[in-house]
């Protein structure tokens, strides 16, 4: 397969416009559940593909508005590319989403979209996950306040972390999603003065930090403060290692899901990411 027959053609692909500010896109990224978008400026020739914006970039830039300053450079492809190169680039680049350019943008490609050829047999689906699944787990507490939990995941550069309960067990699933989700932009202004506000809370994460005796305007993402159990997947789907990559394909695609916990005994052994799948082709 190449990459045109995967995609999703420009005309059915989201985008958020130059210029911009991070409200057109977080719009997107909560309602639809995006993991990344692409950004594009008209022209009077059409338009240009000019860079991707993702949750990630919104949650660590609060204070900037300006999409132009907020989206980065990804790596891109184009329709005539194997399904498997664009898969080794995903997998390299830990890239989500890819976008195919022919001098301006005329689709993307995604794990999900790859994920799907592996669930229809159009690429090898034939390794059993056991030998895909990675052993090392993000894990976080039900009590952990959603603040906290939000910068394990971002620290741990997954967008997921297992939920475990007082006895080390697994009792739930908390992603990236769940959190953008209840994520929202206030604005107000803050004292910057010669301390950092709320320096002894015990779960504080983020302050703000001295730079003069003044007043300044800021725009941030403020996360609700209650335990992850508040916000995590309760009801948990598995696989165990002997599943093959199509058969885990199809589990993520039926559940909507990007990641599942392996298990072996009834006891957590890894997770198997949709990413992972692509080691399989």
């Amino acid at each position: 397969m190449h990459v045109a027959d995967a995609m999703t053609p420009r005309s059915d692909v989201v985008t958020v416009a130059l210029p911009g500010t991070r409200d057109d896109a977080l719009e997107y990224l909560q309602e639809r559940g995006f993991s990344s978008i692409p950004v594009v400026k008209p022209t009077d020739d059409g338009e240009t593909y000019r860079g991707l914006i993702s949750r990630d970039d919104l949650i660590e830039n609060p204070d900037e508005d300006q999409l132009a300053m907020l989206m980065r450079e990804v790596p891109t492809t184009t329709p005539e590319t194997s399904l498997v190169d664009v898969a080794e680039v995903m997998q390299a680049e830990n890239a989500r989403r890819v976008p195919v350019v022919e001098e301006e943008l005329v689709g993307i490609i995604t794990v999900t979209d790859v994920v799907r050829a592996i669930a229809r047999g159009n690429v090898d689906g034939d390794t059993a996950v056991e030998s895909l699944a990675t052993r090392e787990v993000n894990t976080t507490y039900r009590e952990t306040p959603l603040t906290v939990a939000e910068r394990e995941i971002n620290y741990a550069n997954v967008p997921y972390a297992v939920v475990l309960d007082d006895e080390g067990e697994m009792t739930g699933m908390l992603t990236e999603v769940d959190i953008i989700e209840v994520a929202r932009v206030v604005e107000g202004e803050d004292d910057t003065g010669e301390s950092i506000a709320n320096q002894d809370d015990e779960w504080m994460w983020e302050g703000i930090k001295a730079v003069g005796n003044r007043y300044f305007p800021t725009r941030n993402v403020e996360i609700p403060r209650e335990p992850v159990a508040t916000f995590m997947t309760e009801d948990v789907v598995t696989v165990s290692g002997h599943k093959t990559a199509q058969e885990v394909a199809r589990v993520l695609l039926s559940n909507d899901i990007e990641q599942v916990p392996l298990v072996d005994g009834g006891a957590l052994a890894g997770i198997v990411r949709d990413i992972d799948l692509l080691r399989g082709i």
